[in-house]
């Protein structure tokens, strides 16, 4: 095992071997380890074999062109989009395992990572070939860290620097720590790419074999052999937050303050110091340093670092530098866990040396998984076969099996307890190794050793297996947040050091009266210091004071993009302030309110609007042009006495997920209407599955908003929420009677689930489909990483209609920015406003906010052009649009709150009483009727 421990524990874990990954053959069927097992007898012919990007056979879609000296390029190449696929001829003379790679630029697009799918002779060959992926470049926009009017320094924005790379093609997920191996015949062979996400152009493709590294004693020798002697005198060090690139906007520079021994320090002022942290976690993404070096000789390495995320595990990195690992060990460095900075010098007591020319040499650190990637391989393999054996059992014992009853399992599916013990051996080989290799017992080794002992239980005493469901069921979801956390590699920087070997390198911790210094400072600061206002605080001759609601890194993105585009631009300065989301109200009546508030619930603008308090938007001349950048469902619930009181910022619909795996296996289709939906249902409860329809708890239903199930059957059939003007509801009506009687028969005839956590039952199986939130999405693509590639999603079903057509239109929900009445400056508010909701801010505040936070944090933005700019996968993006166009917004009138909460009411009351449902319904559209009534003699309005 090649790896270097800064550690104490360097003796034990050198000793051992790297873990072989226990992978069941049916899951390994289509995977990679399979497919090499297949051609494991094969050459790997010594050679080189060039496809000129441009010299391609055939293209299919539009956009594929070829371009002339492109971004500096000596020669042609080809541009390929975020859509289609193109493929070239390559003859290939000696047939074998050949390593690929390419030679790209990416191109202008959505800022995010490129994806492309292989294929060889229209195969593609293994699972993972189905998603390489190509990384863009990104730095600092400005050389110099830019501070605000308080002497707070600002986080600089990131910026694709776009340059031709060569990359090979590799596990996108980390878990292989070398270059795919791709077999070619004989003879003319077929290679094509098709796109997923992210257009880029190609110079070339090459067929090649990848060099074996040396180990460094071997380069030692070379050393020696080649009189290189250390450099004398020299110590270079570069702060890690001027990395020159990165491999990802989120990799941009922090601040720390947690000690004083950081550089650059100050004990009240924010200052931008380290990098990495959380954000550096994630197999693949790197970061790059420039370093000047004075003379030629070899040198030590030095890094200033933290590691204080992961405790039980190691964190790994790689180490390049010139674009080449130096030598073996470099491919995997071990960072343990430790609360303090460190001063880590690569190769420990007997530091590494490193041979450097005079000149500038680039120093690249990226996320490995290392000797961590067979372990969660195993694990990832255990997960799978163990829901699959969750889902065997369920349908036999039900999600509420009786614990009395002994249901034979052991005799009804053969290969239970064989299944059992197998992965009791398996999951605990890989905790005795983590233990081995850390020298403790952590809580990393807790989860695996608890399943253990279930798995050893079940096995030895099948009888017990339905009483022990929900635990076991518990457990495996605990190894799947496992994998989660395991797989993140945190590790943070302060700053490197390049120098002679015999070099005194600085102390990474503080002295005592240091960190004195630093707690009172920091404690006297906490009573000078403004912590809420957010950068600069000056005033221009206009200002807009603009209020937000969420959180700190929303309202510092917002102010960058503010301060970045918006001041220059209109010369209009904002002063914006993070508050508690319940202090608009009384601020607003003590006339201390904000003149624009951000980011608020779809029901505060016409609540506002009713007492005067909210500014009518449509006063403006060009409240048209603005208004025509969203959907007029998003505008919907703003709407009050022919006036528009709020712009929308997000609208969220529903989608409907399902899992692809397990509806194969059933022999169902996703559902198009909901006749569809009635005749999946007894498939499913016949293996003891759930079909999951979403509902609101109703712990407190004072704020309820009207069901998005009942909603959309609604909206599908023809009905609406109010009639006569939104003087009464119209839930009265056949139309909404029969939509409630729909609805609440899914729960007393179908017996559907009223609470479950859906994204979790999801994962495992046991809800293979359900109608969820778009931004469920999210969720799923970064918290279930086993079964990435193994759901979707798509349009909602929809109500046949007599013409033969389907009606798929659901509800929509929307946060708002809106407009105070007594702001001072309307016309400097209204100029935020339209920028705020501009399509360019629109987008650069949605790709900051990935940028900063990942994948999970994608904006669900209202601006119609905007969200096509975001970073979807093209096809994720289309089944979006597809289901957006058929949303229906939901009005808000005086009184309406009532509408959401008595719906659930008489919802409650058939479904848990047994009561009629237009009886139930009836009995509370008398209490709507009358709120709605009280309403408008309070405010006013005609009845």
């Amino acid at each position: 095992m090649w790896a270097f421990y800064p550690s104490d524990r360097a003796d034990r874990a050198m000793g051992m071997g790297d873990y072989e990954a226990i992978v069941t053959s049916d899951e390994s069927d289509g995977g990679y380890d399979s497919y090499l097992e297949q051609y494991e007898r094969a050459e790997r012919p010594d050679q080189v074999i060039r496809i000129e990007g441009e010299r391609f056979a055939e293209a299919a879609g539009d956009g594929v062109r070829i371009e002339d000296r492109l971004e500096g390029l000596d020669g042609k190449a080809v541009i390929t989009p975020e859509t289609g696929s193109i493929g070239w001829d390559v003859q290939v003379d000696q047939p074998g395992l050949y390593n690929i790679r390419i030679h790209y630029y990416p191109l202008e697009g959505k800022s995010s990572a490129i994806e492309r799918q292989l294929a060889i002779n229209g195969q593609v060959p293994f699972k993972g070939a189905e998603l390489l992926t190509f990384d863009r470049l990104w730095g600092n926009r400005e050389a110099e860290i830019r501070r605000d009017d308080r002497g707070n320094e600002l986080r600089p924005r990131q910026v694709e620097k776009a340059g031709w790379q060569i990359a090979p093609f590799e596990d996108s997920e980390g878990y292989y720590d070398e270059p795919y191996l791709f077999y070619f015949d004989k003879g003319k062979q077929r290679l094509s790419l098709t796109a997923s996400r992210e257009p880029m152009a190609v110079d070339y493709i090459e067929l090649y074999q990848e060099e074996a590294v040396k180990p460094y004693a071997e380069l030692k020798q070379e050393y020696e052999a080649k009189g290189l002697a250390p450099a004398r005198e020299q110590l270079l060090t570069v702060q890690a937050e001027e990395a020159a690139l990165k491999s990802s906007p989120t990799l941009y520079p922090l601040s720390d303050r947690s000690s004083p021994s950081v550089i650059p320090y100050n004990v009240s002022k924010i200052r931008v110091n380290t990098i990495g942290g959380l954000n550096w976690k994630l197999p693949g993404q790197w970061i790059e340093w420039n370093i000047d070096v004075p003379e030629d000789g070899l040198y030590q390495i030095a890094l200033k670092r933290k590691q204080d995320q992961l405790r039980g595990v190691y964190s790994t990195r790689s180490l390049m530098i010139d674009g080449e690992y130096p030598f073996k060990e470099m491919k995997r460095i071990r960072f343990p866990f430790g609360t303090d900075w460190k001063m880590d010098v690569l190769g420990g007591e007997e530091p590494y040396w490193f041979h450097l020319t005079k000149g500038t040499h680039t120093i690249r650190m990226a996320v490995s998984l290392g000797e961590i990637a067979p372990l969660l391989r195993t694990i990832e393999s255990s997960v799978l076969k163990l829901n699959e054996m969750y889902r065997k059992i369920l349908i036999i014992t039900s999600n509420t099996p009786d614990p009395y009853r002994d249901y034979q399992l052991e005799k009804r599916i053969p290969e239970m307890v064989t299944v059992f013990q197998e992965q009791a051996d398996t999951i605990r080989s890989v905790a005795d190794y983590l233990e081995r290799t850390t020298g403790e017992r952590s809580d990393k080794v807790a989860v695996l050793h608890t399943m253990v002992r279930q798995l050893e239980v079940m096995a030895a005493k099948p009888e017990t297996v339905a009483r022990q469901m929900k635990s076991f069921k518990t457990n495996v979801g605990g190894l799947g947040t496992w994998i989660l956390t395991v797989r993140e590699q945190p590790l943070t920087l302060d700053y490197l050091v390049v120098s002679s070997p015999q070099a005194k390198l600085p102390k990474a911790e503080a002295s005592t009266w240091a960190r004195v210094k630093h707690e009172l400072g920091g404690y006297i600061a906490s009573y000078t210091e403004d912590y809420d206002s957010i950068g600069n605080t000056g005033e221009n001759e206009r200002s807009v004071t603009v209020w937000i609601t969420t959180g700190r890194d929303q309202a510092q993105v917002l102010k960058n993009l503010i301060d970045d585009t918006f001041t220059p631009d209109s010369n209009i300065s904002v002063k914006l302030r993070l508050v508690p989301p319940n202090i608009l109200l009384p601020a607003t009546l003590a006339n201390e309110g904000p003149d624009v508030a951000m980011q608020i619930g779809e029901d505060l603008p016409v609540n506002y609007a009713m007492r005067s308090a909210a500014a009518d938007l449509t006063d403006f001349a060009d409240y048209k042009e603005v208004a025509s950048r969203f959907r007029d469902s998003a505008l919907t619930p703003y709407a009050y006495n022919d006036g528009i009181y709020a712009l929308p910022e997000q609208q969220t619909f529903p989608m409907l997920f399902y899992r692809k795996d397990i509806l194969a296996e059933l022999g169902l289709t996703p559902p198009k209407t909901w006749q569809d939906v009635y005749n999946m249902i007894s498939v499913l409860q016949k293996h003891n599955m759930e079909f999951w329809l979403p509902i609101d708890t109703a712990v407190n239903n004072a704020t309820l908003v009207p069901n998005a199930t009942f909603a959309t059957l609604l909206y599908q059939n023809g009905g609406k929420f109010y009639r006569d003007d939104s003087k009464k509801s119209a839930l009265d009506s056949d139309i909404a009677m029969e939509a409630f009687k729909t609805w609440t028969k899914f729960y007393t005839n179908y017996k559907f689930p009223l609470l479950a956590d859906f994204p979790n039952r999801f994962r495992t199986g046991e809800m293979p489909i359900g109608i969820a939130d778009y931004t469920t999405y999210n969720s799923l693509t970064v918290m279930a990483p086993e079964i990435k590639g193994l759901w979707d999603f798509t349009m909602v079903p929809g109500t046949a209609l007599e013409d033969g057509s389907v009606n798929h239109e659901v509800a929509s929900h929307t946060t708002a920015v809106m407009m105070l009445q007594h702001a001072a400056d309307k016309e400097a508010a209204w100029a935020f406003m339209k920028w705020w909701t501009d399509k360019d801010t629109q987008v650069a505040y949605g790709r900051e906010m990935e940028g900063l936070m990942g994948e999970a944090a994608r904006y669900p933005t209202a601006n119609i052009e905007a969200l096509m700019e975001l970073p979807w996968p093209i096809k994720d993006y289309r089944n979006l649009e597809s289901q957006w166009q058929w949303v229906e917004g939901i009005p808000q009138v005086p009184g309406g709150y009532f509408t959401g909460r008595h719906l659930d009411n008489a919802f409650r009351k058939v479904v848990n009483a047994g009561e009629n449902p237009r009886e139930a319904l009836s009995d509370y559209i008398l209490y709507m009727n009358d709120e709605i009534a009280i309403k408008r003699k309070e405010f006013n309005l005609p009845n």
